[in-house]
């Protein structure tokens, strides 16, 4: 019985905290925000032409009846990105080869270093 009743009792879920020293990023561009103090909002674009390019963005949006976390990319920006991604599987490829014959910890600690910065440059889509 006193199963039952333990079954019954809500429970509570804790959340994670959020990272207090996270680094934040510009909404627009994606820079590194400056560290504010604790009053008022936090920022959310590093300067006022990336909070208009932003407005300018979401105005564009609600006009063309996109959804408003879609993003739109021109097709120079798509075969950059396809460029980066083949790139960071030419990495990742290479580690398996290194490993496959037999590579010392030193080559692989390179080609890993290659990966990471790659996808390091994904992280950036504008």
């Amino acid at each position: 019985m006193r199963e039952a009743a333990e079954l019954t009792q809500p429970t509570t879920i804790e959340l994670a905290p959020a990272r207090r020293g996270a680094p934040k990023h510009c909404g627009w561009c994606g820079r590194r925000l400056p560290e504010g103090g604790n009053v008022g909002r936090r920022r959310r674009y590093c300067g006022q032409s990336c909070r208009q390019r932003a407005y300018e963005r979401r105005t564009a949006l609600q006009r063309s009846g996109l959804p408003e976390d879609a993003v739109v990319l021109s097709d120079t920006e798509i075969a950059a990105l396809q460029d980066r991604l083949f790139q960071l599987r030419c990495a990742a490829e290479d580690i398996v080869t290194a490993a496959d014959d037999g590579a010392d910890a030193r080559e692989l600690r390179g080609l890993a270093a290659e990966i990471a910065r790659a996808a390091k440059d994904l992280e950036q889509l504008r």
